[in-house]
């Protein structure tokens, strides 16, 4: 019988998309969000997907900000490393 040698595989990193879009909805109590696309669809965001050096209690309704698109078949889109993003100019 071969032998394992008891290490787990790590998962691989979800393929993601740069985006952008703004805050459509902030639920403070829960610690989620939605961010609107330019097509119009909401994409949910948790507290824990915000980039280190930003803060969710910072964020406000029609903020733009950048994010990484992730969209799983099984639970949907959701958006990582969210963080405000500079307006063009």
């Amino acid at each position: 019988m071969p032998r394992r040698s008891g290490k787990l595989d790590r998962p691989s990193a979800p393929a993601s998309t740069p985006s952008t879009g703004r805050i459509a909805r902030l639920l403070v109590g829960q610690a989620y969000g939605f961010i609107r696309v330019r097509n119009g669809r909401a994409i949910f965001f948790h507290r824990a997907d915000l980039r280190d050096a930003t803060t969710f209690n910072t964020l406000q309704v029609g903020d733009l900000v950048a994010f990484e698109l992730v969209d799983d078949q099984l639970s949907g889109a959701r958006a990582i490393r969210v963080a405000p993003a500079r307006p063009p100019r």
